[in-house]
C-alpha cells in the first residue's frame, strides 16, 4: 500500500474510528484525465463508522471530506465514498 494511501487511512482512522475501512487506488483507470497529470489520485472508499449513524449521506460524506481537508485536492483529485452505519450493514 502506498504511504498515501496509509496517510488517508490514518486521517480516517483518527477522525472517524472507522469499524470497516477498505480504499481502492483507482488511479490508473484515469490515466489521461486532467487530473491524474497533477498526480493527485483517483481512490474509492467504503467506510463503516458509529459517528455515521442518523445521518444523511451528505452529512457523512462532509465528515469524510473534513478528514482529508489537507490532502484534497493536492494529493486527492477523486473520491467515491460509500459512508455507512453498522445499524445499515
Amino acid at each position: 500500500m502506498s504511504d498515501r494511501m496509509e496517510r488517508i487511512r490514518s486521517r480516517l482512522a483518527a477522525t472517524l474510528a472507522p469499524l470497516d475501512c477498505q480504499l481502492l487506488d483507482e488511479s490508473h483507470l484515469h490515466a489521461g484525465h486532467a487530473g491524474a497529470s497533477t498526480g493527485a489520485g483517483h481512490y474509492r472508499l467504503t467506510i463503516v463508522s458509529d459517528r455515521f449513524e442518523g445521518l444523511n449521506r451528505v452529512a457523512r460524506h462532509r465528515l469524510v471530506y473534513d478528514s482529508l481537508r489537507e490532502m484534497m485536492p493536492g494529493e486527492i483529485h477523486a473520491l467515491t465514498i460509500i459512508a455507512v452505519a453498522p445499524s445499515e450493514q
